[in-house]
């Protein structure tokens, strides 16, 4: 009977705990295995698919154009094409036209404006055309060409010709003179106006073909990167640069020597008046003697 009873007890103790071990592992579930077991159990992944650390940035090529270029004018110039290279040295030939010019005229003036000043001065003391001749030697000046024409025109005209023919006839020659001065005076300087006026025009005509080339460049690398465009733009620009260069010196010297010109072309003037006066006092005291003769 004890036996019995003992055996209830147990058996009551067990049924009690039952459900509390069913809510502390449910049925059907396997343990967790461990870490060492999961280390071994995971598939290695493959280089490819494993992502790149974080401190590791991919190294990009640079973009098209992005090496840099010299930009300065001689190397512009040796990247330009063959057509621009031609516009620029025409242009640099043109301007170094114009600063010879420059030297060249401006001995040329400074020298006969000291000459046609030394014979005025000279001539002014003087009352006949033979003193005048004295008087200036042999300086070949304007002065002297004008007082040789004054006088192989009386002899040319003879005792009996009327002064103002002879006059007239004299100042014909003296305006050929003048004229001629003005002619070797003026010389160089149509070659100021020409390059002046057509430089820019010249340059423009570089730009325009080397820009066409540009976008003709860009057409082919199908990119509008500014690194790509610029050089070949700044070297079409450089060509309309040497054209101003050319252009603006020019214009200023044209303008200088027509100014000097006119003013050593006043001396001239001056020249002919003071010849032309002694041969009006050489006219004057030939006849004077003829009418002296005469009444006596």
């Amino acid at each position: 009977m004890r036996a019995a009873l003992s055996f209830l007890s147990v058996m009551a103790v067990m049924l009690a705990a039952a459900p509390l071990m069913a809510q502390a592992q449910p049925a059907g579930v396997a343990p967790a295995p461990t870490r060492a077991v999961q280390a071994q159990a995971a598939p290695a992944q493959p280089d490819a698919a494993r992502p790149a650390p974080a401190d590791e940035t991919p190294q990009r090529l640079p973009p098209i154009g992005r090496m840099q270029r010299d930009l300065s004018p001689w190397s512009m110039f040796l990247s330009a094409d063959i057509l621009v290279k031609a516009v620029m040295v025409s242009l640099a030939f043109a301007s170094l036209l114009t600063w010879t010019i420059l030297l060249a005229k401006t001995v040329q003036l400074s020298r006969a404006r000291a000459k046609l000043r030394r014979a005025l001065a000279r001539i002014a003391e003087t009352r006949a055309l033979s003193e005048a001749q004295l008087a200036l030697g042999s300086a070949d000046t304007v002065v002297t060409a004008l007082l040789r024409a004054a006088i192989q025109e009386v002899k040319f005209s003879g005792d009996g010709a009327a002064d103002a023919g002879i006059k007239e006839r004299a100042a014909s020659r003296f305006a050929e003179i003048v004229r001629a001065e003005a002619r070797a005076m003026r010389q160089g300087m149509a070659i100021l106006a020409t390059i002046g006026a057509t430089s820019p025009f010249v340059g423009l005509f570089g730009t325009v073909w080397g820009i066409m080339n540009s976008f003709i460049g860009i057409s082919k690398a199908q990119t509008t990167n500014l690194a790509v465009v610029a050089p070949g733009i700044a070297e079409a620009l450089l060509a309309t640069a040497i054209g101003l260069v050319a252009a603006i010196p020019a214009v200023m010297i044209y303008n200088y020597f027509s100014r000097a010109t006119k003013g050593y072309l006043e001396l001239v003037g001056r020249g002919s008046g003071a010849v032309g006066r002694l041969l009006s006092r050489d006219l004057d005291r030939v006849r004077g003697r003829l009418a002296t003769r005469a009444v006596e």
